[in-house]
């Protein structure tokens, strides 16, 4: 039997290799907001106990500080 923390690790490697095929012909701001998004949705999950709101919710800030943080300077 797999631990729950071996499924998420499972999951995360398979999410992150499909970020890397399906984002390379995107900008590195869409790049940075992606990634925001996908590490506030697991932190939103993970925070609330897997409620579809706290997902959601984490996806939503996690996507907006991604979008930030790649700003033109």
């Amino acid at each position: 039997m797999i631990t729950t923390n071996k499924k998420i690790l499972k999951y995360l490697y398979a999410a992150l290799l499909l970020l890397q095929v399906g984002c390379s012909n995107m900008s590195e701001r869409d790049k940075s907001t992606a990634v925001g998004a996908g590490a506030g949705a697991l932190g939103g999950a993970i925070l609330t106990g897997g409620s579809p709101v706290g997902t959601v919710g984490g996806a939503a800030v996690g996507g907006y500080i991604g979008h930030e943080v790649a700003k033109p300077k």
